[in-house]
C-alpha cells in the first residue's frame, strides 16, 4: 500500500528525494524544500528570474532571455542536465554587456547563469503543498512526534542504539517507549480544589 502523503523535516527536502516522491511514486510531500539561501552580496537571486515552461527559458529583470542552448538546431535537443542533476541556463554576453543593471546581475562574469534542478517541478509541488491547511496539520503532528523522540534522547537515555541488528534495535526501542509511557503516567494529575 502506497501512502498518499509523506511527512518529514527539511533534511528530506532535497531535489532527488522530492523527485522520487512526486514523479515516481505520486506521493504528496509534506516536507519543506531544501533551498539555498538568498544571495547576500546584493546581486539578483534566482527568484528574481522568471521561468517560462513553454519556452523552457528564464527571463531576467532586464527582460532578456536565458536559455540552455544559444544556437538553433534542426534536431530537438535534450536539456543539458549535468551529472549533478541541474540544467544550466545562460544569458548572452551581448545582452549582458550593455545592461545597466549588470553590476547587480553578474559583476564578475560575461553573462548570467541560472541553474534549475531536473526535479524542479517536484520542488514546486512541495512549495505549493506547504501553503495548504493539510501541511499545517502534518507539521503539528510531526512536531509532537519529534518532541517524543527528543524526550527519549534527553530524559530516557536513548542517545543511540546499544543493541545490534533490527531485532536488538526493536527491543531497545520498545523498552524505552514503555519507560516513556510510564513516565507520563507517573506525572501527578492536578486535583481540583474542593469548593466549600
Amino acid at each position: 500500500m502506497i501512502p498518499d502523503k509523506l511527512v518529514g523535516d527539511t533534511g528530506y527536502g532535497s531535489a532527488a528525494i522530492l523527485g522520487w516522491l512526486v514523479e515516481e511514486r505520486g506521493i504528496a510531500p509534506h516536507i519543506q524544500v531544501w533551498d539555498k539561501p538568498m544571495r547576500t552580496d546584493g546581486t539578483f537571486s534566482r527568484d528574481d528570474f522568471v521561468y517560462d515552461p513553454a519556452a523552457d527559458s528564464y527571463t531576467c529583470p532586464g527582460k532578456k532571455e536565458l536559455r540552455t542552448y544559444r544556437r538553433n538546431s534542426s534536431q530537438p535537443r535534450k536539456p543539458n542536465g549535468g551529472k549533478d542533476g541541474f540544467i544550466r541556463y545562460r544569458a548572452s554576453k551581448h545582452d549582458c554587456d550593455p545592461y545597466t543593471l549588470k553590476p547587480q546581475c553578474c559583476p564578475g562574469d560575461p553573462g548570467r547563469r541560472v541553474m534549475r534542478s531536473v526535479h524542479e517541478a517536484a520542488r514546486d509541488v512541495a512549495r505549493d503543498t506547504r501553503k495548504t491547511d493539510a501541511y499545517m496539520t502534518s507539521f503539528i503532528q510531526r512536531w509532537k512526534v519529534e518532541m517524543l523522540f527528543a524526550h527519549l534522547k534527553r530524559y530516557i537515555g536513548l542517545p543511540m542504539m546499544r543493541f545490534r541488528g533490527p531485532k536488538g534495535a526493536y527491543e531497545q526501542f520498545q523498552l524505552t517507549a514503555k519507560a516513556q509511557n510510564l513516565r507520563k503516567l507517573a506525572k501527578p494529575v492536578p486535583q481540583s480544589e474542593p469548593t466549600g
